[in-house]
């Protein structure tokens, strides 16, 4: 099994454990990652103030994977969610199609229209799947009650990202499962964490995610699980008792890999490993 990664901006520049903790989670499952040091950004911050740049920014890196021959594993569901919207875009507006193949087409690259799009999440449910999940779990967190946090652009518009039920999603909850871990019910699971309106309304940003931390609290959560590097720089940005949790660092735990392997600080490791039922034989 074999993927074209694709780590977009946010990851390496605020939440490099994300890419630090997936690749030692994927290499251990026996998943190939191929990097492409062409790949540029994913075109979001351009989305609404040029539509021809956001565009050619994100069919551009579909175009690499696809001279590449491989599909594309994204670890952003900021990334994931922008560059299914280019290929909605390109499908339904033939005047754009041409002309942003008129652009790639002068350095020699395609549209990318066959490669497929995948989250980190939906390769670890669908292609590696649970049961192969199960056999490489060595420890359980038995009871460790976590609040999942879903985010925006992974979910919605869900006739766009095909990612998961936009009403009722159970891929993060099934993933979570195979640690061992709880999921809490939550009635802000859904909602966005606020992190897209730091730059524009910071009072409004942190409002938001202050409700979201106080739903996973009242919930019962002990942490907040994650898989955006937006989301999660967002929550670690504020000191509270409801940390904030990469899902690969919590898979690679229950995995039996070591801590400074998955970017995590020994503090919160150890946290976690409290929590540990060991299960020999699995």
């Amino acid at each position: 099994m074999r993927f074209a990664f694709f780590i977009g901006c946010t990851a390496p520049a605020l939440v490099p454990q994300y890419e630090t903790s997936t690749r030692a989670v994927l290499q251990s499952l026996g998943v190939d990652l191929l990097d492409i040091s062409a790949f540029g950004c994913c075109g979001y911050p351009m989305r609404n103030i040029d539509r021809l740049s956001f565009l050619v920014s994100a069919v551009r890196n579909l175009a690499l994977a696809e001279q590449a021959g491989l599909d594309l594993l994204v670890l952003c569901a900021c990334c994931f969610g922008t560059l299914k919207k280019a290929r909605q875009f390109l499908r339904e507006e033939p005047e754009a199609r041409a002309e942003i193949a008129r652009h790639l087409g002068r350095v020699g690259l395609g549209l990318g229209q066959e490669v497929k799009i995948r989250h980190v999440l939906s390769v670890l449910r669908h292609d590696v799947g649970l049961q192969a999940l199960e056999t490489k779990v060595v420890r359980l967190f038995k009871g460790l009650p976590l609040a999942p946090h879903y985010g925006c652009h992974a979910l919605r518009p869900s006739d766009v990202t095909n990612f998961d039920d936009p009403y009722k999603p159970t891929i993060f909850e099934d993933l979570i499962a195979q640690t061992g871990a709880r999921s809490v019910e939550w009635d802000l699971r859904l909602e966005c964490c606020g992190a897209p309106l730091r730059a524009v309304d910071n009072e409004l940003s942190t409002t938001i995610m202050n409700r979201k931390i106080e739903s996973a609290r009242s919930a019962g959560a002990r942490y907040l699980c994650t898989a955006c590097p937006f989301c999660q720089a967002q929550f670690a940005a504020r000191a509270t008792d409801v940390e904030p949790i990469l899902y690969p660092q919590l898979l690679g735990l229950a995995m039996g890999l070591d801590p400074a392997a998955l970017g995590m600080g020994s503090e919160l490791a150890s946290r976690i490993l409290d929590t540990t039922t060991s299960e020999e034989g699995i």
